[in-house]
């Protein structure tokens, strides 16, 4: 592991301990967390994930039969949910005509016909992709965001421009090829970026990646 991306994986591991990420019961209910997380806080998204759940349909054979304007106000606490339930239903799709309408043959393909399945799909971009299939598939895909970009740009370790592949690939470059890992340091990056590096008033001396510089 190259020695500062090992650095900033220690101190963070060390000072937050394990996430557990990615909160879900199941696989599917994974994936479909991964699709309303976009643009919302994850309370949001629990909210809505157990509004499907207390209406029996947090399943891939209930929840694939519904129309988008049927999953809508089922998922309304996620917000955008017109727009989260079309590209939820688009996912659904996805798999039913690509895979039988089944989840576990979704699950059991190789990486990359996954990805490019994913990435066919109308409303799914490489962020959400590559969670479903980091978290949801466990292939071994490292996951960047925003707070991923705040973060290691302010450590001046990623460029303020650097696009989604180039970020991932200063990961994916520097550490052993290891689903758990991939898991861990994403979950941490999300919870420093959150609890210290705020998007306004960071609170830096109190950060446990304080010194850090790249």
């Amino acid at each position: 592991m190259s020695t500062v991306y090992h650095d900033i994986y220690t101190l963070l591991y060390d000072h937050f301990g394990p996430q557990h990420w990615w909160p879900g019961e199941s696989p599917f209910e994974v994936m479909v967390g991964a699709v309303l997380t976009q643009n919302t806080n994850w309370s949001n998204v629990a909210a809505a994930i157990e509004n499907l759940k207390d209406s029996g349909l947090l399943s891939y054979e209930r929840l694939s039969r519904l129309t988008a304007d049927e999953i809508a106000p089922l998922i309304r606490p996620s917000g955008y949910y017109n727009r989260k339930a079309v590209r939820l239903k688009n996912l659904l799709d996805m798999i039913g005509e690509n895979y039988h309408d089944s989840l576990d043959c979704f699950l059991g393909d190789s990486l990359g016909k996954s990805r490019q399945m994913l990435l066919g799909v109308k409303g799914i971009g490489p962020e959400t992709a590559d969670s479903i299939l980091l978290y949801c598939c466990g292939h071994p895909v490292f996951v960047v965001d925003a707070y991923t970009h705040r973060v290691f740009s302010r450590h001046n370790l990623a460029d303020e421009e650097t696009d989604y592949h180039t970020l991932q690939s200063l990961f994916v470059d520097r550490l052993p090829e290891d689903v758990k890992l991939y898991n861990e340091y994403h979950a941490l990056i999300v919870k420093v970026a959150s609890t210290y590096c705020k998007k306004n008033n960071p609170l830096c001396d109190r950060c446990p990646l304080h010194g850090v510089n790249g």
